[in-house]
């Protein structure tokens, strides 16, 4: 069976190239080898899908090659992914940051896209395992368990390794390598992160409490929730800042980021002389969290026994507060992947393999990785739209 366009991979990237192009009058082929479409997106936001951020621009994007984004971040834009969502009347919200988020259900974005795609005329194959791919004369054989598939162009909409139980593999990754390209390492980024010994042991029981934190890997730094979990930390912080930490670096998480905890300590000491250090420190943190702070930094004093040494110490500590994780979640929980296809192998205005005429990749298998926030659908509509744009 012949068409123009074969798509591997019906998540995002892959279902919105596949109508695009549809729309520009191409024969379009989605093959995804899980029992459902777009398990991703269904799961986004917890449930109501962080479809895109306003905010979006190349600095919010990890790569290897940081400019390749530039392009196709340029010439599809949030606004017109937005336009795209009024047009089906779906409702959505600013929830922080830039980030949109639908007002009900995840499923509205994923309807979105399948009703698109049918509009498009563009054929969809679930669970469908592709066994082998071999170029021909006229561009690409894909050899599946429901026959072979024949196209002049294979767009590889695959995603990464991060959350395996969805379906997520390495698929991607190896048909970039069967056709000469480079794989940069990957690893699990928009992660949790697990301690262990004495820092676990300080600070498990707390598991559930959260609090507004900077968390800081070397010059980078992200202000956002601190979550304590029962194997560490996560939160939007962490999960952020999970991307730029590096295994066996300390991490520095500021506790008092909305102010100098110096004066504000100097000022508490002055207001309230007879009151516990925990009891104080309870008004800026939460309290399970102000108590453990104050025994493991300072012993049980009142406020008006605290000297100008103690209280530097302890402004010191809330502001640079350092802490060692002793890895990952993993991809289990990973929301993104980071590495993948070398983008300096591909065009960053088609995203056409420089190696493989007609083979191009789009979305999370490539080495570009979104922060936190809508940024990771911006990217995989916009180097969708490149795509078949392209085509």
């Amino acid at each position: 069976m012949s068409h123009d366009v074969i798509v591997l991979g019906g998540g995002a990237a892959g279902l919105f190239c596949a109508f695009q192009a549809g729309l520009r009058g191409h024969r379009v082929l989605v093959i995804e080898h899980a029992n459902k479409l777009g398990k991703k997106i269904l799961m986004s936001g917890g449930g109501r899908c962080n479809f895109t951020n306003l905010g979006t621009e190349p600095a919010n994007f990890l790569s290897a090659n940081p400019h390749f984004c530039k392009s196709a971040l340029a010439r599809y834009t949030p606004w017109d992914f937005v336009a795209l969502v009024q047009k089906h009347r779906i409702a959505y919200h600013e929830k922080e940051l830039g980030q949109l988020f639908c007002d009900e259900s995840s499923k509205l974005i994923l309807n979105m896209l399948v009703t698109e795609c049918a509009a498009a005329a563009v054929q969809i194959e679930i669970e469908c395992s592709v066994g082998a791919v071999d170029q021909t004369a006229q561009g690409y054989a894909v050899h599946t368990t429901r026959g072979t598939f024949r196209a002049s162009r294979l767009v590889v909409a695959t995603g990464g390794l991060s959350i395996p139980s969805m379906g997520a593999t390495g698929f991607g990754h190896t048909l970039a390598k069967q056709f000469g390209h480079t794989v940069l390492p990957t690893r699990a980024g928009l992660v949790p992160l697990t301690l262990s010994g004495k820092p676990l042991e300080q600070w498990m029981d707390l598991s559930g409490v959260a609090l507004p934190v900077e968390a800081r890997a070397g010059k980078t730094g992200f202000r956002n929730q601190l979550l304590v979990t029962h194997r560490g930390l996560s939160g939007p912080a962490v999960l952020q800042i999970s991307n730029y930490w590096q295994p066996g670096e300390p991490l520095t998480l500021d506790l008092f980021p909305q102010g100098d905890a110096a004066e504000w300590l100097t000022a508490q000491q002055q207001a309230r002389p007879a009151s516990e250090l925990r009891t104080v420190l309870a008004e800026a943190l939460p309290k399970r969290f102000a108590q453990r702070f104050a025994e493991l930094h300072a012993p049980p004093k009142l406020m008006r026994q605290l000297l100008h040494a103690d209280i530097r110490a302890l402004a010191a500590a809330l502001h640079a507060w350092p802490i060692t994780p002793n890895g990952t979640e993993g991809y289990r929980t990973a929301e993104v992947t980071l590495g993948g296809v070398d983008t300096r192998e591909l065009s960053s205005t088609t995203m056409e393999s420089k190696l493989s005429p007609g083979l191009h990749f789009i979305g999370e298998v490539m080495d570009v990785t979104g922060w936190l926030g809508g940024y990771n659908f911006q990217w995989a509509w916009a180097s969708a739209h490149a795509c078949a744009e392209a085509i």
